[in-house]
Protein backbone atom coordinates (compact mmCIF):
# COMPACT_ATOMS: atom_id res chain seq x y z
CA UNK A 1 0.00 0.00 0.00
CA UNK A 2 0.94 3.62 -0.32
CA UNK A 3 3.22 5.03 2.41
CA UNK A 4 0.60 7.69 3.20
CA UNK A 5 -1.93 4.96 3.99
CA UNK A 6 0.61 3.22 6.22
CA UNK A 7 1.27 6.49 8.06
CA UNK A 8 -2.43 7.10 8.66
CA UNK A 9 -2.82 3.53 9.89
CA UNK A 10 0.00 4.01 12.39
CA UNK A 11 -1.50 7.27 13.63
CA UNK A 12 -4.95 5.72 14.08
CA UNK A 13 -3.47 2.82 16.05
CA UNK A 14 -1.38 5.18 18.19
CA UNK A 15 -4.48 7.24 18.92
CA UNK A 16 -6.29 4.16 20.24
CA UNK A 17 -4.06 4.24 23.33
CA UNK A 18 -3.27 6.95 25.84
CA UNK A 19 0.16 7.85 24.51
CA UNK A 20 2.19 11.01 24.78
CA UNK A 21 3.57 12.84 21.73
CA UNK A 22 6.87 10.95 21.67
CA UNK A 23 5.26 7.52 21.83
CA UNK A 24 2.65 8.46 19.21
CA UNK A 25 5.43 9.43 16.84
CA UNK A 26 7.28 6.16 17.47
CA UNK A 27 4.19 4.10 16.65
CA UNK A 28 3.32 6.19 13.60
CA UNK A 29 6.82 6.04 12.15
CA UNK A 30 7.02 2.29 12.77
CA UNK A 31 3.98 1.91 10.52
CA UNK A 32 5.61 3.63 7.55
CA UNK A 33 9.37 3.27 7.96
CA UNK A 34 9.62 -0.23 6.41
CA UNK A 35 9.12 1.51 3.07
CA UNK A 36 12.56 3.11 3.28
CA UNK A 37 13.76 0.06 1.39
CA UNK A 38 11.92 1.54 -1.59
CA UNK A 39 14.10 4.67 -1.73
CA UNK A 40 16.37 2.82 -4.12
CA UNK A 41 13.87 3.73 -6.84
CA UNK A 42 15.53 7.16 -7.04
CA UNK A 43 18.92 5.70 -7.94
CA UNK A 44 17.32 3.12 -10.22
CA UNK A 45 15.51 5.76 -12.26
CA UNK A 46 18.55 8.03 -12.31
CA UNK A 47 20.81 5.27 -13.70
CA UNK A 48 18.26 3.57 -15.94
CA UNK A 49 19.85 4.73 -19.20
CA UNK A 50 23.43 4.73 -17.99
CA UNK A 51 26.13 2.18 -18.75
CA UNK A 52 26.01 0.98 -15.13
CA UNK A 53 22.39 0.92 -14.03
CA UNK A 54 21.56 -0.10 -10.47
CA UNK A 55 18.50 -2.07 -9.43
CA UNK A 56 18.22 -1.16 -5.78
CA UNK A 57 14.45 -0.80 -5.93
CA UNK A 58 13.76 -3.92 -7.99
CA UNK A 59 16.08 -6.06 -5.86
CA UNK A 60 15.61 -4.68 -2.35
CA UNK A 61 12.12 -3.20 -2.06
CA UNK A 62 9.98 -5.37 0.24
CA UNK A 63 13.18 -7.21 1.18
CA UNK A 64 15.48 -5.18 3.42
CA UNK A 65 12.87 -3.79 5.83
CA UNK A 66 9.85 -6.06 5.35
CA UNK A 67 11.01 -8.91 7.55
CA UNK A 68 11.09 -10.09 11.13
CA UNK A 69 14.66 -8.89 11.60
CA UNK A 70 13.69 -5.29 10.89
CA UNK A 71 10.62 -5.72 13.06
CA UNK A 72 12.86 -6.74 15.95
CA UNK A 73 14.98 -3.62 15.41
CA UNK A 74 11.86 -1.48 15.63
CA UNK A 75 10.80 -3.26 18.81
CA UNK A 76 14.20 -2.69 20.41
CA UNK A 77 14.10 0.96 19.40
CA UNK A 78 10.66 1.37 20.95
CA UNK A 79 11.78 -0.32 24.17
CA UNK A 80 14.75 2.05 24.42
CA UNK A 81 13.03 5.31 23.43
CA UNK A 82 9.42 5.09 24.57
CA UNK A 83 8.00 6.67 27.68
CA UNK A 84 5.27 4.06 28.13
CA UNK A 85 7.47 1.22 27.01
CA UNK A 86 5.21 -1.81 27.17
CA UNK A 87 2.19 -0.44 25.32
CA UNK A 88 4.34 1.44 22.81
CA UNK A 89 6.42 -1.64 22.06
CA UNK A 90 3.29 -3.73 21.53
CA UNK A 91 1.76 -1.13 19.22
CA UNK A 92 5.01 -0.79 17.26
CA UNK A 93 5.03 -4.54 16.67
CA UNK A 94 1.34 -4.40 15.72
CA UNK A 95 1.68 -1.61 13.16
CA UNK A 96 4.76 -3.22 11.65
CA UNK A 97 2.77 -6.37 10.99
CA UNK A 98 -0.19 -4.35 9.75
CA UNK A 99 2.23 -2.86 7.22
CA UNK A 100 3.30 -6.35 6.12
CA UNK A 101 -0.33 -7.47 5.90
CA UNK A 102 -1.40 -4.41 3.93
CA UNK A 103 1.43 -4.88 1.44
CA UNK A 104 0.54 -8.54 1.14
CA UNK A 105 -3.05 -7.81 0.10
CA UNK A 106 -2.78 -4.54 -1.80
CA UNK A 107 0.56 -3.73 -3.42
CA UNK A 108 0.47 -5.40 -6.83
CA UNK A 109 2.06 -3.39 -9.61
CA UNK A 110 0.21 -2.23 -12.71
CA UNK A 111 2.16 -4.85 -14.65
CA UNK A 112 0.75 -7.59 -12.45
CA UNK A 113 3.94 -8.17 -10.49
CA UNK A 114 3.38 -9.20 -6.88
CA UNK A 115 6.13 -8.28 -4.44
CA UNK A 116 7.01 -11.38 -2.40
CA UNK A 117 7.76 -10.78 1.28
CA UNK A 118 10.61 -12.81 2.77
CA UNK A 119 9.27 -12.48 6.29
CA UNK A 120 11.89 -14.63 8.04
CA UNK A 121 14.91 -12.66 6.84
CA UNK A 122 17.69 -12.38 7.88
CA UNK A 123 17.30 -15.78 9.56
CA UNK A 124 15.90 -17.65 6.56
CA UNK A 125 14.92 -16.89 2.98
CA UNK A 126 12.94 -20.09 2.46
CA UNK A 127 9.51 -18.73 3.37
CA UNK A 128 8.11 -16.06 1.06
CA UNK A 129 4.67 -14.61 1.62
CA UNK A 130 2.34 -14.09 -1.36
CA UNK A 131 -1.41 -13.85 -1.88
CA UNK A 132 -2.88 -14.67 -5.27
CA UNK A 133 -5.79 -12.28 -4.70
CA UNK A 134 -3.53 -9.26 -4.16
CA UNK A 135 -5.00 -6.13 -5.72
CA UNK A 136 -3.13 -3.32 -7.44
CA UNK A 137 -1.76 -0.35 -5.53
CA UNK A 138 -4.39 2.07 -6.83
CA UNK A 139 -7.35 -0.32 -6.49
CA UNK A 140 -10.52 0.97 -4.87
CA UNK A 141 -10.08 -0.88 -1.53
CA UNK A 142 -6.78 0.96 -0.98
CA UNK A 143 -8.35 4.27 -1.93
CA UNK A 144 -11.36 3.69 0.31
CA UNK A 145 -9.18 2.69 3.27
CA UNK A 146 -7.06 5.81 2.80
CA UNK A 147 -10.15 8.03 2.67
CA UNK A 148 -11.58 6.44 5.81
CA UNK A 149 -8.31 6.78 7.71
CA UNK A 150 -7.94 10.37 6.56
CA UNK A 151 -11.42 11.09 7.85
CA UNK A 152 -10.56 9.53 11.21
CA UNK A 153 -7.35 11.55 11.38
CA UNK A 154 -9.09 14.83 10.59
CA UNK A 155 -11.81 14.11 13.12
CA UNK A 156 -9.30 13.33 15.85
CA UNK A 157 -7.28 16.43 14.98
CA UNK A 158 -10.41 18.58 15.32
CA UNK A 159 -11.44 16.83 18.53
CA UNK A 160 -8.12 16.42 20.33
CA UNK A 161 -6.15 19.37 19.06
CA UNK A 162 -3.22 17.67 17.32
CA UNK A 163 -2.49 15.70 14.16
CA UNK A 164 0.34 13.93 12.30
CA UNK A 165 1.41 17.36 11.02
CA UNK A 166 2.97 17.78 14.47
CA UNK A 167 5.56 15.14 13.61
CA UNK A 168 7.10 17.72 11.29
CA UNK A 169 6.15 21.01 12.95
CA UNK A 170 4.21 21.75 16.15
CA UNK A 171 3.55 25.28 14.94
CA UNK A 172 2.14 24.08 11.62
CA UNK A 173 0.03 21.55 13.48
CA UNK A 174 -1.48 24.24 15.68
CA UNK A 175 -2.35 26.27 12.59
CA UNK A 176 -3.85 23.19 10.94
CA UNK A 177 -6.05 22.38 13.93
CA UNK A 178 -7.11 26.02 14.22
CA UNK A 179 -8.19 25.93 10.58
CA UNK A 180 -10.28 22.81 11.17
CA UNK A 181 -11.97 24.37 14.19
CA UNK A 182 -12.73 27.60 12.36
CA UNK A 183 -14.36 25.54 9.65
CA UNK A 184 -16.25 23.03 11.81
CA UNK A 185 -16.51 24.81 15.15
CA UNK A 186 -15.04 24.02 18.53
CA UNK A 187 -15.48 20.52 19.99
CA UNK A 188 -18.41 20.41 22.37
CA UNK A 189 -16.93 17.85 24.73
CA UNK A 190 -13.34 17.35 25.92
CA UNK A 191 -13.55 13.56 25.59
CA UNK A 192 -15.04 11.01 23.20
CA UNK A 193 -15.33 7.30 22.59
CA UNK A 194 -12.50 7.33 20.09
CA UNK A 195 -11.51 3.69 20.42
CA UNK A 196 -15.04 2.55 19.57
CA UNK A 197 -15.25 4.96 16.67
CA UNK A 198 -11.92 3.86 15.27
CA UNK A 199 -12.96 0.23 15.58
CA UNK A 200 -16.14 0.89 13.61
CA UNK A 201 -14.28 2.79 10.92
CA UNK A 202 -11.52 0.21 10.55
CA UNK A 203 -13.87 -2.78 10.61
CA UNK A 204 -15.91 -1.12 7.87
CA UNK A 205 -12.81 -0.53 5.79
CA UNK A 206 -11.64 -4.10 6.36
CA UNK A 207 -15.02 -5.48 5.27
CA UNK A 208 -14.83 -3.41 2.10
CA UNK A 209 -11.33 -4.66 1.41
CA UNK A 210 -12.33 -8.30 1.84
CA UNK A 211 -15.21 -7.85 -0.58
CA UNK A 212 -12.87 -6.61 -3.33
CA UNK A 213 -12.80 -8.83 -6.43
CA UNK A 214 -9.65 -10.97 -6.76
Amino acid sequence: MHPFTHLLTGWAVAESADLGPKDRILVTLAAVIPDIDGLGVIAEIATKNSSTPVYWWSEYHHVLCHNVGFGLLLAVGAALLAVRRTITLLLVVLVFHLHIFADLIGSKGQDGYQWPISYLLPFSSLWQLRWVGQWVLNAWPNIMLTVVLLGVTLYLAWKRGYSPVGIVSVRADSAFVATLRRRFGEPRRPTDHTVLQLTIYLVTASACARSAPS
